[in-house]
Parts: structure tokens; sequence; C-alpha cells
């Protein structure tokens, strides 16, 4: 049997709502059921009960202020904690509080790990030097093959200190045989869906680099009857966004439906009959992709950034030009229009897929060997 884990703290903004987040609760329960020690500094929020339920702990910090005065106030807290706890690994997750992480790790003999979560624009000047802590870990860990090249190319990091751990979904939470009817039928009720037709899905918060608005172009150059379009996801106050989505879905032609977050994500999925994922900026993973996998749902991905590896054009689902209404609208139809027994095939393709590559045991097993590497 391996050895236990090092005590392992892991650094944040906040805990809300994100595949940041759930990655860093996914992390943190790995730990404690292997027999380590799991610790997680952040400002809070919604999900410190879902982390305290798996048995780590949690240390409520300022550290969603990205204010460079308070780096070293930030930086002390943290070697404190780590002190206290005899804190073995510190594991960064988001860039500002990694400054105050590394500087803790220095600080304390910890060893320093990143997670490359994201393409990080480089808009001004300064932008990069800022970014690049995300690759000063002992271990910076990718979340795709699409990030280990940007990170590689960006900041030169090795393969000496390259890990690539793709994000895992639950296929046991997002399995469709275990959805019950009920549920189903309730979401029907809930979203006011017409009877008679498709549903087609985009999970995503409602914000314009989404493609929420490429997907109600798209259904506007759709042939009658339109199938069902449902945008959940939160906008996080971009009222001035939901207006124009609003607006765009009444001169669609489409039955549209804007019902802010989903709880039950897995009969969301199984709702639909196919998922849209139609993202205008390179997604550093795009956790929604294998989540409707996982539910034996076929996918229409953007074909940019990391669906280019979770979507096998026509094995498991298939790639449009990104920002492209027409394209996006025709591959709609097509998916539509497949026998009934093809789509299943892909469907069985696309859970098979998850299955062997996207699980958060894989990603949780991996990113334990890291830490045990270190340590």
């Amino acid at each position: 049997m391996p050895a236990p884990p090092p005590t392992v703290l892991q650094v944040l903004p906040a805990l809300r709502a994100g595949g940041v987040e759930q990655g860093t609760v996914e992390i943190a329960r790995a730990l404690v059921e292997a027999g380590g020690k799991a610790l997680v500094a952040s400002a809070g929020g919604p999900m410190v009960a879902a982390l305290e339920a798996v048995g780590a702990r949690h240390v409520t910090l300022p550290l969603d202020r990205k204010n460079p005065l308070l780096l070293p106030a930030q930086a002390r807290a943290l070697a404190e904690v780590a002190r206290a706890e005899g804190v073995r690994i510190i594991h960064a997750r988001s860039r500002f509080p990694a400054w105050a992480a590394l500087m803790a790790a220095r600080a304390t003999g910890a060893r320093f790990v990143t997670t490359y979560h994201g393409s990080y624009n480089e808009g001004f000047p300064g932008k990069r030097l800022y970014n690049s802590v995300m690759a000063r870990g002992e271990r910076v860990i990718a979340i795709s093959g699409h990030i280990a090249a940007l990170v590689r190319e960006r900041h030169g990091v090795g393969e000496d200190r390259l890990r690539i751990i793709p994000r895992g979904v639950d296929p046991q939470r997002f399995d469709p045989d275990a959805v019950d009817p009920a549920r189903l039928r309730m979401l029907r009720r809930e979203w006011d869906l017409p009877p008679g037709r498709p549903v087609v899905l985009l999970p995503a918060r409602l914000t314009r680099w989404k493609g929420g608005e490429v997907l109600l172009r798209a259904a506007a150059l759709m042939a009658e009857p339109r199938p069902a379009i449902v945008l959940t996801g939160d906008a996080q106050g971009r009222d001035g966004f939901v207006a124009e989505l609003r607006a765009l879905a009444g001169a669609s032609g489409a039955p549209v439906r804007l019902p802010g977050p989903v709880a039950d994500m897995p009969a969301a999925l199984a709702l639909a009959d196919v998922v849209v994922h139609a993202s205008t900026d390179a997604e550093a993973f795009g956790r929604t992709v294998i989540e409707a996998q996982a539910m034996r749902r076929p996918v229409i991905a953007s074909d940019l950034g990391a669906p280019r590896e979770t979507v096998e054009e026509g094995v498991t689902g298939w790639r449009v030009p990104p920002g492209d209404p027409a394209a996006l609208a025709g591959a709609i139809a097509r998916a539509l229009s497949m026998p009934e027994e093809e789509r299943a095939a892909m469907g069985e393709a696309a859970r098979a897929a998850v299955l062997a590559r996207y699980t958060t045991a894989a990603m949780a097993e991996a990113t334990l060997a890291v830490y045990r590497e270190l340590a």
C-alpha cells in the first residue's frame, strides 16, 4: 500500500461555485480518504460546507483581495498555518494568492505546487510576469494538453516539472442509469418545455465568451419546428448581457429557456438530446463536455482549446468553428436527424472515453502521486 500522503494546504481566493473550487474539494476528499490531512485557505464561500463534509479543514483568510500591499500579511498568515499544521505541500490554484503561497513556502520550507487552470491573457505590460507564478511550482500541473503546450511556450517549463492531469468527472454521480425519470419530469415542468420538441442544452456561465449568443443565432437559422434551447448557468450580475440574450431568444423563433444555475446537472444533461459547448475563446479544459459525455450525450463543441482532446470528431461528438452560427446550426440539425441507435452508440462511446481517461479518481490518483513525489 502507498504511504499516506503528506499534509497539504490548498490555496485559492474563495470557495464559490466553479471548476477550480470543485477540483479543490475533490482533491481534499482524496487526501482524507488516503489517510492524509487536507487544509484549504480561502476567503470562504458556499462550498466551505462541501469541503468540511469530506473531512477537510477550512482556514478563512482574505485571499480574494487583490492588493499587492496585502501580500506580505497574506504570506505570513499562510506561513503560520503551515508551521502550526505541519504542512509539507502548499498547492496554489489561482494567481494572486499564489504569490503569497510562494512566499509562505519559501519561508517554511514547504514544497510548492501549482495548477495552471487557464489560458490567462497577457493583454497589458507585466501580465506575463504576474501569470508566471503559476509556472513557478516545483511541480506545475496543467489541466490539459492545450494548457501544457501554453506553459511550455510561454514560461519554458520543462518536462521534469510539468505534469498533465486532466480534470475529472464522478461517473457515479454522472450516470444516466442512475437518474430517476421523476427528476426529468420535474425539470421539464420547471422549464416549461414544449412537448415533442428536442432539447439542445448549453451548460455554462452566462458570459459572452461562453457562446450563448452564438447558439441563439444558430437557432434562428434552423428549420421549423426549432428545438427547445436551454441556457443554464449563473449570470453573476451580467444583467445587460442577459437582456441581450433574451432579445436574441425572442428573435430566434425557438422556445428558449434561461433557468439560471441548475442544482441537478445530471438530470439536466439527461434531459438534453444534444449538448453544446460554444465557447469563442480557447477553453482550458471544459468540464461540462465530459459531464455530458459521461451522461451518454453527444456533444457539439467549439474546435479550439481542450475540447479538441475530449471530443473525437464523429465518434464521441462533433467540433465546429467557434463563433460560427451557421456551422453550429448545421451540426445540431445533423445530430438531431441521426437515427436513434446511431446517437445511442455515440453516447456509449462518449461515456467509455470518459471512464477510460477523465474520472475524478484518475485525477486524484495522479495529483496524490505528485504530492508523494515531492514529499
